[in-house]
């Protein structure tokens, strides 16, 4: 079988075109015995729009005579589009793409090849991962950047934008290309494409770019982390960094509602929020404290068994509480924290017998969730007052 023409390398901003269907086979299972919940169905073409999945970025979607083209894939050069219907071998197809998940995709890929092309240029470091999905675009690096240097790598890339400079993809002849210093150099058998953007980067690609820099709007760097003893770098370009703007505007003016404050003051507000919360934290277990203490000072010294019931407590101050009684109890005590309807967290204790015995009773009975040493166990359980006290 021929392979198939690629119409998006001619024209990337065509977004219908007519075809003649070549193959069309039932889509088999990957495993044996494995269930297809719905039919779906392989298409090739004599020539294509559809951008299969490949270099790290997602297939086009669309249509094929109004039948949805769920994803594309590319094998020998031979490109296979999946649908959930049949269309007639010999039959002329009219393709459509969806446009505005394709110029998305054109936007973050011409963006990142400006930004690789930095990295590379400024500090040696080769992109060594690319993925491009419908939400993230992440690039992973060989070598670590600090918050400064990506700061920079940022401004010059929307540099570059703002230079609106012309993007570039041609098919060198083979004498040129082997000259041809860029980023990505493989050896292969066939044409190579190549997408330069002039004093930024020059790089085999096989996918569609925007015309100029200046349709890609903004580059923002969302986030980097340690990867692999390198980093992996979170962009996203043009409409899905305005939109990603949108939605994190939204938050921030919903903080400065509720804090009273200035948008570009939500940071030290949030900061003394938490000041006031670490003192009135603080002055609570004092309280907290203070009540255990004249709880435990009612129990009578030698009590045999103990089981209390507290509507909330925090697990310090549960804790503390336990041990405290079980410096006065004879035999076992136990504080259970919650209510019936909400289950309860609990702690028993002892100093003389094996508390063990009453939690595989309470997991007996109740199915509580939760184990120990002989001195003290802990754990959680669905159940009414009456019932854990009958164990008791």
């Amino acid at each position: 079988m021929e392979k198939t023409q690629k119409l998006y390398d001619i024209d990337a901003y065509t977004t219908d075109f007519t075809a003649a269907v070549i193959s069309c086979c039932p889509v088999t299972p990957s495993k044996e015995g494995e269930e297809v919940s719905s039919p779906l169905y392989e298409i090739i073409l004599d020539q294509t729009l559809f951008f299969p999945e490949e270099g790290g970025q997602s297939s086009d979607t669309g249509t094929l005579n109004e039948v949805p083209v769920s994803h594309v894939k590319i094998e020998n050069g031979i490109i296979t589009h999946i649908t959930n219907a049949p269309i007639s071998i010999g039959e002329t197809v009219t393709g459509q793409i969806h446009w505005e998940s394709r110029y998305s995709n054109m936007q973050q890929h011409s963006g990142e090849h400006i930004m690789s092309g930095l990295i590379h240029s400024h500090f040696g470091y080769d992109n060594v991962g690319f993925h491009l999905g419908s939400q993230a675009v992440t690039l992973d690096f060989n070598g670590f950047l600090e918050e400064e240097q990506l700061r920079e790598i940022e401004n010059l890339a929307n540099e570059a934008i703002y230079r609106n400079i012309e993007v570039l993809a041609e098919y060198p002849p083979a004498q040129v290309l082997e000259d041809l210093n860029y980023r990505s150099k493989i050896e292969l058998n066939e044409a190579v494409r190549i997408v330069t953007i002039p004093g930024y980067d020059i790089c085999a690609c096989c996918a569609p770019h925007v015309k100029r820099t200046g349709e890609i709007g903004i580059i923002k760097i969302v986030d980097a982390i340690r990867h692999r003893g390198g980093i992996r770098i979170s962009i996203l370009c043009g409409n899905r960094a305005l939109e990603d703007f949108k939605q994190k505007q939204e938050q921030v003016y919903a903080v400065s509602a509720l804090l009273s404050a200035k948008p570009e003051l939500i940071a030290p507000a949030v900061e003394r929020l938490k000041e006031e919360n670490f003192s009135l934290r603080g002055e609570i277990l004092g309280l907290q404290e203070s009540l255990i203490q004249l709880k435990v000072s009612q129990i009578a010294e030698g009590t045999k068994n103990c089981c209390l019931f507290e509507e909330s407590m925090d697990s310090p101050a549960h804790r503390k509480y336990v041990n405290m009684l079980a410096e006065k109890c004879s035999g076992i005590c136990g504080v259970f924290v919650g209510n019936d309807e909400n289950g309860y967290r609990y702690i028993i204790a002892s100093k003389y017998e094996d508390v063990r015995t009453v939690n595989e009773k309470l997991k007996q009975s109740l199915d509580a969730k939760g184990g120990g040493s002989k001195e003290m166990v802990q754990g959680s359980l669905l159940g009414f007052q009456e019932a854990i006290l009958a164990l008791f």
